[in-house]
């Protein structure tokens, strides 16, 4: 049949036309990491997409486009119809009427912190998720602990859910030269790096609440990016060592993480914190929220420390600024802790739950 891969299933490429957070950075990684493998191999496959999005070309991987929208009726109803085999979904939702498909979902914040989340957002998921796990032939996750969170909202087991994480690769093609972010206005003090979502879940407030006390130690507080559709508005606050950059491209992160003391990565829970990673990666030292997947991600290569501790998490600024010695030793601990997470692990990954199905 069209569109078939060489193993017999086809990728489900809505999210290429969809703005890039974390999951849909995983979908494009692992597709990318697919392509790589199936190159080496000699073989081929097919992305099923809808028209509009940027899709690289790919040596292995073929685009078939269908259907003029991209959005859940696409998926719902123009991809099952034009795709009879095997699906392979990487980003939370896929076909409820089809079951030979592996569907990715990447946590379970919409039950556990639904606030964060809009009311059509949380009442679709609510719907579908349960659906799909009961009737898709696997289910996959980022993390060890995101498995154990779908088990205690979804009708399946954790035992069951296919772990395959997030990877570091691609921080590593990011270019600090070519980044924008201080042309306009040089940063002159040193920073703590916030990424600004104003998903509730993600418990920036922790950490703008202590913008005074940074300033106190000479460190103003750089807030990156900030909040996608999907999330309830939280109120964030102010103050004058704060500093607000708005969107930023790949290449601003990684010179904001190559000058940052440190990331700063506050969240009530995760499906798996990728920002940990690509910091660590670039050689910036972390401090984490101890909950959630976030010690999974971080090993013994970040500071620690609870969501709801702000002394805690000043006392660990204080430490960085003072000890060279402690900042370099995060750096070693996290570019080898990093190592451990790579795309092409998770891509064969993925491609063996499809041939044990054979």
């Amino acid at each position: 049949m069209a569109g078939a891969t060489d193993d017999g299933f086809a990728i489900n490429g809505r999210f290429f036309g969809q703005p890039t957070t974390g999951v849909q950075r995983y979908a494009r990684e692992v597709v990318g990491a697919i392509d790589g493998l199936l190159s080496a191999a000699g073989r081929h496959g097919t992305v099923l997409a809808p028209h509009g999005g940027d899709i690289p070309a790919m040596r292995a991987i073929a685009v078939r486009r269908a259907g003029p929208s991209g959005g859940h009726l696409w998926e719902q109803a123009v991809l099952p119809s034009r795709w009879r085999g095997p699906l392979l979904n990487l980003c939370n939702t896929a076909p409820v009427v089809r079951s030979h498909q592996v569907v990715c979902m990447h946590d379970a914040n919409v039950f556990r912190m639904p606030e964060s989340y809009g009311r059509s957002f949380r009442a679709l998921y609510r719907t579908l998720q349960p659906l799909l796990a009961r009737r898709s032939s696997r289910i996959a996750t980022v993390s060890r602990d995101a498995a154990r969170q779908l088990a205690s909202h979804l009708p399946i087991r954790a035992e069951d859910v296919a772990v395959l994480p997030n990877g570091h690769e691609h921080a590593l093609r990011w270019n600090a030269a070519a980044a924008t972010v201080f042309d306009g206005r040089p940063q002159e003090r040193p920073f703590v790096l916030l990424l600004g979502s104003r998903a509730r879940h993600k418990n920036a407030g922790l950490i703008l609440g202590l913008a005074g006390a940074l300033d106190d130690l000479g460190l103003d507080l750089l807030v990156a990016g900030g909040g996608a559709g999907i999330f309830a508005a939280d109120r964030l606050g102010d103050g004058p060592n704060v500093r607000w950059l708005g969107k930023v491209s790949d290449d601003d992160l990684a010179l904001l993480f190559s000058r940052a003391l440190c990331l700063a990565f506050p969240s009530f829970t995760e499906g798996f914190g990728l920002p940990i990673l690509e910091a660590m990666a670039l050689g910036c030292p972390v401090i984490s929220s101890d909950r959630a997947s976030m010690p999974e991600v971080c090993g013994d290569a970040a500071l620690m420390a609870a969501p709801d501790d702000p002394a805690a998490w000043l006392a660990h600024v204080a430490a960085l600024a003072s000890s060279e010695s402690l900042r370099d030793e995060l750096r070693v601990r996290g570019r080898h802790q990093a190592a451990l997470f790579s795309w092409t692990a998770t891509a064969r990954g993925y491609l063996d739950l499809f041939e044990a199905a054979r």
